[in-house]
């Protein structure tokens, strides 16, 4: 049996993933808004916008004090001369090999929130579809970003 991957993700991904988490309870907290906006209108019943609400709130503390831990402690890669290694997941985890041989592009990619927090994420794309290293400091990024070009030019001149 293939052993875990060793490296993990940086650890300020935790409140990155925290204040993204932030950002979107405020956007989905204009639902609820819109329901007490609709029962002042049209009558609406108010336990709809409470229930809501409720559900949002409960969702934001999760999203917001819960997922980031898991999601760290979780989220695992690799990278040899063969293939990438990834790994996450809590309840259903996914391991995803990538062979060198089968990569055709890497990227970095840093939005705001994340130059923020001095983090990119590594980009993997394949013919298959495109697999993400998230959250990683941005020097060990660009590291990785450019080893795997590397490896995967010396797999693709041995072919």
């Amino acid at each position: 049996m293939r052993s875990n991957p060793e490296h993990r993700i940086d650890p300020r991904a935790v409140p990155y993933w925290r204040w993204s988490a932030v950002i979107n309870t405020v956007f989905l907290l204009l639902i609820p808004a819109g329901c007490f906006w609709a029962q002042q209108r049209w009558q609406w019943p108010t336990w709809i916008a409470y229930a809501l609400l409720g559900l949002i709130l409960a969702y934001a503390i999760y999203l917001i004090f819960i997922q980031p831990d898991i999601r760290w402690r979780t989220w695992r890669y690799d990278v040899s001369e063969q293939e990438i290694d990834l790994l996450h997941g809590v309840f259903i985890k996914t391991r995803t090999l990538i062979p060198m041989v089968r990569v055709q592009h890497v990227d970095t990619e840093q939005g705001p929130l994340l130059r923020r927090f001095g983090l990119s994420s590594v980009t993997v794309s394949t013919a298959a579809g495109s697999h993400e290293i998230p959250a990683l400091a941005d020097d060990v990024a660009e590291q990785l970003r450019d080893q795997i070009s590397v490896l995967a030019r010396v797999v693709d001149e041995d072919v």
